[in-house]
């Protein structure tokens, strides 16, 4: 790498900073946007530019968001009656993909985890009552994670939505479609079972 001019050298430096990305896949990103178009370098640039300056957490449901508002919560023909909790913005993105939601979100921002000191306070658990007293919140949908720490939240958010005068659910889990009896693990095939309906 020290055979390369500085500029070169900085930029994979910079590069190899990122998630998964190491030293060969750093120069090979490097020469790439070099031998790219300068208006394709410059794009590239400028977007990472706007990334840092513009994206921020929408101030109802926390989503990331280039305006005050995020564009699910910006959109009039959402369910505002339907808030589906969630840990983290690509679990918004996973259930968005699916269409299987048409309701609106709240964003956490993590998940209880005692072990690691995160509590009810270090997430947005008070944002979320301050919403449902505030609107016309019916039902909330816990869509935590399968994980100790997804259920544990999800156990505690009941708890404390029953003294709101609303419908709590959990998003369903289970068996996946294609999936192979013996490789499931134990906690999905319980639930699985837990969660069996009329056929």
């Amino acid at each position: 790498m020290n055979h390369y001019p500085l500029s070169i050298r900085n930029a994979i430096k910079q590069l190899s900073k990122l998630p998964g990305i190491g030293g060969k896949t750093a120069e090979r990103l490097a020469m790439h946007i070099l031998r790219s178009a300068r208006r394709d370098a410059e794009d590239l640039a400028r977007s990472i530019h706007e990334l840092k300056a513009n994206v921020r957490l929408c101030s109802s449901c926390f989503a990331l968001s280039d305006a005050e508002l995020c564009l699910i919560c910006s959109d009039p023909a959402r369910d505002t009656g339907i808030l589906c909790v969630v840990e983290q913005p690509a679990d918004m993105v996973a259930i968005e993909k699916s269409g299987a939601f048409k309701g609106r979100y709240h964003i956490l921002q993590g998940v209880l985890s005692p072990m690691d000191g995160v509590g009810p306070d270090a997430l947005r658990i008070k944002e979320l009552f301050a919403r449902i007293s505030a609107s016309h919140v019916t039902e909330v949908v816990l869509a935590t994670s399968t994980s100790v720490e997804g259920e544990a939240t999800a156990a505690y958010l009941s708890e404390q939505l029953s003294r709101f005068k609303i419908s709590v659910s959990r998003i369903a889990s289970g068996v996946p479609v294609g999936g192979d009896l013996k490789y499931v693990d134990q906690v999905t095939l319980r639930r699985a079972m837990e969660g069996r309906h009329d056929f």
